[in-house]
This record gives structure tokens, sequence and C-alpha cells, in this order.
């Protein structure tokens, strides 16, 4: 006799499906349908299967892979350049089954890579390398075979490794980021040039409801020049030194309201990436936190 799926199920749903989505609204979206599914079953079907998670598990991992499949369409009317949802320390929950685990998975810089591959790419690899599942499970998921799937997670695994910066310890990335915000806010020009890669680039996502720049920013000069330019149209902004997705970032205030959350990508000593999300859609989890 089977028992319904625990929280602890239903949290490891939220957490797959937020790392294979890049979206915390789309993630309770998964998980609610998932749900929808096992009770619209009838009780006998439920009865019979021995593993409630896991079959929780399969059809969440199938409704990503949909979700994701439609996604390249959906970008195409997206105005500008679109960032993952960044996550704040709690992710605004109260109830943890509700909360998303924040590790090097969940990282800015580790999800963008994810959004560049292709939707079987990215649900094989997350499955087996992000959630251990065996190859024989991720099958049932993609709709493939064990050894096809084998090989489309080694392909994703290629694309992490030639992305990945310069290791540099947490310590030393929080040091870079609050230096990064204290010449900003002093408009010390030549400071943010030291601190930035000379081939760093900014990409701002405002989804066409808030102000950003629609395509990437690149080059430490051309950055400096737009966050001066930024700060002089918006005198009054208040910058605070907060984690996004686990990592050391910035939120940027204007008059006490959230309108960005930049993530950060450190190689070294240096900044080499920088996501600025300004879509208030996207920002709804800061402004409940």
């Amino acid at each position: 006799m089977t028992t319904d799926p625990s929280p602890g199920e239903r949290r490891q749903l939220l957490n797959l499906a937020y790392r294979l989505l890049g979206s915390l609204a789309e993630a309770e979206d998964v998980v609610q349908e998932s749900y929808a599914r096992w009770y619209a079953l009838p009780e006998p079907e439920r009865e019979a299967i021995r593993s409630p998670g896991a079959w929780l598990t399969t059809v969440a991992g199938r409704i990503c892979l949909d979700v994701l499949g439609s996604a390249r369409a959906r970008r195409e009317r997206y105005v500008g350049e679109w960032v993952p949802e960044p996550l704040p320390a709690d992710t605004g929950r109260d109830d943890p089954a509700d909360r998303v685990t924040l590790d090097e998975s969940v990282s800015m810089a580790f999800l963008v890579v994810l959004d560049a591959m292709t939707p079987a790419e990215r649900v094989a690899f997350v499955l087996h390398d992000v959630f251990r599942y065996p190859f024989a499970e991720v099958a049932a998921v993609v709709g493939r075979t064990p050894a096809a799937c084998r090989q489309l997670a080694s392909s994703a695994r290629k694309r992490i490794r030639a992305t990945q910066a310069q290791a540099t310890s947490p310590a030393r990335r929080a040091d870079v980021v609050r230096a990064f915000k204290r010449a900003w806010e002093a408009q010390d020009i030549d400071a943010l040039v030291g601190l930035l890669d000379p081939a760093a680039s900014v990409i701002a996502d405002g989804g066409g409801l808030a102000r950003a720049v629609l395509r990437p920013v690149e080059g430490a000069r051309r950055i400096v020049r737009y966050l001066v330019d930024l700060s002089a149209r918006l005198p009054a902004l208040t910058i605070l030194e907060r984690p996004v997705n686990g990592e050391p970032g910035l939120v940027v205030l204007q008059d006490g309201e959230t309108v960005s959350v930049l993530a950060f990508d450190v190689a070294g000593d240096r900044i080499a990436h920088i996501w600025a999300v300004r879509n208030p859609e996207k920002l709804k989890p800061w402004t409940r936190s």
C-alpha cells in the first residue's frame, strides 16, 4: 500500500524544476501540475505505485522537458536579453518545502550555461550529475535510451567545463563584489575598471517591463560608462550586499523598492560577468524578502 508524497518530495521537485527552467514561478507551476496529475489518478493506480516520489519526478521532468522545448519560441517574443530568475537567501518562502536549496548548481553562472544546452542535454545532465539519478531512470524522463542519455550528459559536462572560470574562494568573491559596490557608490572610475576583467560583460533583463539595455555591454570601460550614466539618471539609488542564488550579489533599491538584482561571476580577482535582472516579474521574491 503506497503513501502520499512527503513534503521532502515536494521540495525535491521544486529544486529539480528550478534548475531545469531557471524560473521559480514556472518551477512552482510544474510542481502543482505534477501533484494535480498524481491526485487525478484513480486510487487503485496510486496504490499500485511503489514510489510516489519517483513517479512525480518522472512526471515533473517530462513537463519541464516540454516547457524547455517551447521556451525558444517564447524567447523570440521576449524583449531584450533573458536571464534566469534570481533567488534571495530564503526564496521568499516560509514553508521549507517551498524553498530552493542554494548551492553551486543554482549559481547564475551555472544556470546561464544550462540555458545554452538543448532541452534533452539539460534534463539528462541535471537529473544525473546534480540529482544522481541513474541513466535508466533518466531515460524514462527524456524518452531515449540510457546510452543516449549518458552521451547527452557527457556533452553537457563538456559545456560546463569549457565555461568554468578560474576558481575563486567564496570570501574572495565577496570581497570583490563589496569593492565593486563601494567603487560604484563613489563613482571611482579607475577602481571600477580595475575590478572588471577587460573583456567583462553585463547582461540586463528588463523583459520589456523595465528599462534595460537590450544587448550585452562588453568591455570594462564600456561597462563603467554604463554604470556611471545609470547613476546619473537615477541618483537616489541604494545598493545593498545580498546573496543572489547563494553567491555574493547586490540589490539595488529606489525609494525602498527593489529595482534590480545583480549576480556576478568572479574569476580570480576580477569580475568576468554581471547579470542584472530588472524585470519586475522576476523580482517578486525580492519584494517579499
